[in-house]
């Protein structure tokens, strides 16, 4: 909305007047704020004037010598009579209204002062000429001083009436009045209209400069107001995520400059998406809205801001002076989400209310440091928080393997792994206990270094998640397990881990059945491990993709069952073809209660007719553990140790399915 000047000025002034007190009140405000101005130019302009006057002293003893000792002496008297009063009226703070009356009435009685005696000389044609000079009083009320209208038009008025008054006493002459008398009148006029001129082009000019003044507080609050937009985000009312990029940059100048430490939190609401599509977006953005304020309220008492960086994830940072300042921000954020206990039906965790995931970095001394490790360190916490189960928190331990410099540098291999042939498989056999034979095998994926050292699984497979490098390198370990072993028939069947990620692209399952076509084996001898974790999100998008996986006739296993919430309701969704055991339950079943547990666990898959696997077997206690159990198969160090593909059978002398026998050459 545009403001006006009487938006801007008469709020400060008054409530509910007219517009002719509006006017009034806009006068009373130019006159106090060009008090002090005003003031000065008094004080200056009479200082001048009365020099002024004085120095006319000069030309009464050339005009009208006879009297100049009169008209010097009144100048004299009235000239230090002004000053005088003008001073004690400074030093008493009078009203500027008053010195103005004061400059009025000196005036006019310098000019009535001198006037009075000057009618006495006898050089009466001199003084004919000389009463012109009159007319500077008139001017000077009009022009000289910043009287007002009314004081100016009354002081040159009485300057006029004197004038006439002198002139009919002084010369009877009737050309000589008329002449003078309209020389007079014609000043009085011409200088009263030109400080009435001047009089409204000075509030004009007051007027234009409140609108200006309007205009600039107009402009600085639109720019205030864009920029507050332009760093608020529209949702919840935080900082965004330009905001927070600045707020950092002031922070990580503050570290480098003089060593104010802070941390970076990274937060993010679990399980956010399976919220929003069973709520509803509207309810996913009242969602956000409310862990937005609980998080701003929670850091109310630390030194900290926060701003949300992206969908369900933001940001805060905070000063601090010891690591546990920093775990009891972490922990006071996910804590305050928690106790909200804004419902969330749709987990499958065993936990039914909004939670979030922390993950935080901070400054310190290290070599090469810089703003984009810090945030990606509070990213990589973020990560391991999450995968730790969600609804926890993580501190960037810049000890731990995980989180250590090297595994930038396997993110940069991931890309070129491929290309530079540093991953390969290995393979784990898998027994069936009732033939007594090696029926199939797992594929499982290695990364070396390029100096040759080899990298944990635990390590590269969630780095090459984490920067989706496992698409490419998930579609490679496919290919090569179709060429190394089903297509030479090496083994009966070939599982491979398949990332939850993978089976969240679209187009994995048509990529699948082109590595089928090429390689020119049958999808019904290999098989898809799908790990019972938390990252696993089955919506109608993964369901599609097991769906025709499951036509091109892959077999669909179920890996480690037991270590998560999701196994049952999979269970009842998927239709798999093998549901592996986890290791912990047969390492556990060695105890009467463990045991009873592991029973319990077999009975209830073995009622949903899938085909049980156990893995981890190391002893020869263990495999009759499981023989008794009536276990389908088994897999572990004491079954075989992964290999490379050139220990299992020759090419040349392929598996038999059938009799599991080496064909003659």
């Amino acid at each position: 909305m545009k403001h006006t000047l009487a938006n801007f000025v008469e709020p400060r002034l008054q409530t509910g007047s007219s517009p002719q007190r509006s006017s009034v009140s806009l006068r009373d405000l130019f006159l106090r704020e060009a008090d002090v101005k005003r003031r000065t130019a008094i004080r200056q302009g009479l200082w001048i004037a009365v020099p002024v006057y004085l120095l006319f002293s000069l030309t009464d003893l050339l005009l009208i010598p006879d009297v100049a000792p009169h008209t010097m002496f009144a100048r004299f008297v009235v000239g230090i009579a002004a000053l005088l009063t003008l001073e004690m009226q400074i030093r008493a703070n009078a009203k500027t209204g008053h010195m103005d009356i004061a400059c009025a009435t000196a005036l006019l009685g310098g000019y009535i002062g001198w006037l009075m005696p000057a009618m006495m000389t006898s050089y009466v044609t001199n003084m004919s000429y000389y009463m012109v000079f009159g007319a500077i009083f008139m001017m000077g009320a009009n022009l000289f001083f910043t009287f007002n209208f009314k004081l100016s038009l009354c002081a040159s008025s009485l300057v006029l009436v004197t004038y006439f008054v002198a002139l009919s006493y002084f010369h009877e002459d009737i050309y000589y009045q008329i002449a003078f008398g309209t020389f007079y009148l014609s000043c009085f006029v011409f200088t009263s209209y030109v400080n009435l001129r001047l009089n409204r082009e000075r509030y004009q000019v007051f007027l234009n400069a409140i609108e200006a003044k309007v205009q600039q507080r107009e402009a600085e609050d639109r720019g205030e107001a864009l920029l507050r937009l332009s760093n608020t985000d529209p949702l919840t009312g935080l900082e965004n995520r330009r905001a927070i990029d600045s707020r950092l940059r002031q922070l990580w100048d503050g570290w480098t400059g003089a060593e104010h430490n802070f941390a970076v939190f990274l937060i993010d609401v679990d399980f956010f998406k399976k919220y929003n599509d069973y709520y509803g977006h509207q309810e996913g953005d009242r969602c956000l809205i409310q862990v937005a304020q609980t998080l701003e309220t929670s850091l109310g008492r630390y030194d900290a801001v926060i701003g949300r960086y992206g969908g369900e994830e933001f940001i805060a940072l905070a000063r601090f002076r010891t690591q546990k300042d920093i775990e009891d921000i972490a922990e006071t954020l996910r804590t305050t989400v928690e106790d909200m206990a804004l419902v969330h039906e749709r987990r499958r965790d065993g936990t039914s209310v909004i939670t979030v995931s922390v993950g935080a970095s901070y400054t310190r001394p290290q070599p090469d440091s810089k703003l984009e490790r810090l945030i990606n360190e509070a990213d990589r916490a973020l990560y391991l928080a999450k995968a730790n189960g969600r609804n926890t928190v993580k501190l960037f331990n810049p000890n731990d393997p995980h989180n250590s410099d090297d595994t930038e540098n396997v993110a940069a291999l991931l890309n070129i792994a491929i290309e530079k042939d540093l991953v390969s498989l290995v393979y784990q056999p898998i027994k069936n206990l009732s033939s007594d034979r090696i029926e199939g095998v797992e594929a499982l994926m290695r990364l070396r270094l390029l100096d040759g050292t080899l990298v944990p699984p635990s390590i590269f497979i969630p780095i090459a998640e984490r920067t989706g490098a496992i698409m490419d390198l998930g579609l490679w370990a496919v290919r090569t397990a179709c060429q190394q072993v089903i297509r030479c028939d090496r083994m009966a069947v070939v599982s491979v881990n398949v990332s939850p990620i993978q089976l969240k692209s679209p187009g994995f399952a048509t990529s699948i059945a082109a590595i089928l076509g090429d390689v020119g084996v049958s999808g019904g001898r290999l098989a898809f491990e799908i790990t019972e974790g938390l990252e696993m999100d089955m919506n109608s998008d993964v369901l599609r993709c097991i769906s025709d996986l499951k036509t091109l006739g892959i077999k669909i296993w179920l890996d480690d069952f037991g270590t998560g919430f999701a196994g049952l309701s999979w269970l009842r969704l998927i239709d798999f073809d093998t549901v592996k055991i986890d290791k912990s339950f047969l390492h556990d079943g060695m105890t009467p209660r463990g045991k009873a547990m592991l029973s319990d666990i077999i009975g209830l898959i073995r009622n949903r007719g899938h085909k049980i696997l156990v893995e981890g077997v190391e002893t020869a206690e263990q495999l009759e553990l499981l023989k008794e159990l009536r276990i389908d198969q088994v897999q572990g160090y004491y079954v075989g140790r992964p290999a490379p593909v050139d220990k299992l059978r020759d090419c040349s002398a392929p598996y038999l399915p059938r009799t599991g026998l080496m064909r003659p050459a």
